[in-house]
């Protein structure tokens, strides 16, 4: 059986790993064992950029919708509390929009689950 060597492999992983870090700056960019540093890091980085994109876009539908309940004269603590209550199903994602794009409907839904 001949001997099996890593030539190939070894040129494709590192090639791959070299494409991937094409924009980092210095050595990232140029040597393999830098770069692939910077590869692992900048996965890590992703993943908790993924998570924190959730937490942060649901802080912005909060501060909009406390916004517009402010416009209206309630608080967005009492309005989501009457919302749970009440059998009207939308989340904070599809509030906020409403409330930006059409405000009218946003009001009627306020008056509808004020007590």
């Amino acid at each position: 059986m001949p001997r099996s060597k890593t030539g190939t492999v070894r040129t494709h992983r590192h090639k791959k790993i070299l494409r991937a870090t094409k924009g980092y700056s210095g050595t990232r960019s140029k040597l393999f064992k830098r770069a692939h540093e910077a590869f692992i890091r900048a996965g890590e980085h992703q993943f908790r950029g993924r998570k924190l994109r959730k937490r942060d876009m649901k802080k912005l539908w909060i501060m909009r919708l406390n916004a517009a309940l402010r416009q209206i004269g309630t608080k967005y603590s009492l309005f989501i509390h009457a919302l749970s209550k009440s059998e009207i199903k939308l989340d904070r994602k599809i509030l906020s929009e409403i409330a930006i794009q059409y405000p009218e409907v946003f009001k009627k839904i306020v008056e509808k689950v004020k007590p």
